[in-house]
């Protein structure tokens, strides 16, 4: 007889969604703020941003109060469209064109709420054994192929313009992430005591007007 020590302590197990390639579509945008971050081993502050995307062609049930819901898959980003960044590479691979220099000076990120693109998804180990999916690359959607209309409602949060009525639903890690950073420690400090935001800042509009006359399909950015 066996008996199993386990780090995993929430007695449930998750089977991520099989790799490959998939239409998806971007129905949240969590603005997180300036966290404590470790690059190449050596950690700084950066000003986060989690992109989510929802498998419409991807379903499974859940919670049986939901009935079958779509997959979704989340990759985080440093919120800059400096040359060498990783949204800037994200959203020019998405987009299948460069940014040019004006453009990356001043980009409002919410614009990709809604849009529709072709995901690449891979298995990666994490630390405590357990696989999950990773967003690999992104690509627009090709021709002759169309992404599904939109099946979750539409998220979008920005700690720069907190709303504590969207902050409680989303989930407590990333709750907790939100809560960590120094844009929601200040929500309570004096404005003259406010500190100057990291340089090369893609802007996100805190309350974007998504309306029905736009073609969620088409990618104006």
């Amino acid at each position: 007889m066996e008996i199993i020590a386990s780090s995993n302590t929430s007695g449930k197990s998750f089977s991520p969604v099989e790799a490959g390639n998939y239409v998806a579509r971007c129905y949240s945008m969590i603005h997180i703020g300036t966290i404590s971050d470790e690059y190449k081993g050596e950690k700084k502050e950066a000003n986060k941003v989690r992109l989510t995307f929802e498998l419409p062609t991807e379903t499974k049930v859940f919670k049986e109060e939901n009935g079958e819901q779509p997959y979704v898959v989340s990759k985080e980003f440093t919120l800059s469209l400096h040359e060498k960044a990783s949204l800037r590479k994200f959203l020019e691979s998405w987009r299948g064109k460069g940014f040019t220099e004006q453009e990356a000076k001043h980009f409002d990120v919410s614009k990709l709420l809604g849009k529709p693109c072709m995901l690449n998804i891979i298995h990666k180990t994490k630390l405590d054994g357990n696989i999950r999916a990773d967003i690999s690359s992104v690509s627009p959607i090709p021709k002759g192929l169309s992404c599904p209309a939109p099946v979750l409602p539409p998220v979008i949060f920005s700690v720069n313009s907190f709303s504590k009525e969207i902050f409680d639903t989303l989930p407590e890690f990333l709750r907790d992430k939100i809560m960590s950073s120094r844009e929601y420690k200040q929500l309570s400090v004096p404005a003259n005591e406010v500190v100057t935001p990291p340089e090369h800042e893609a802007p996100i509009d805190p309350d974007p007007i998504i309306t029905g006359d736009e073609d969620p399909d088409d990618l104006p950015f």
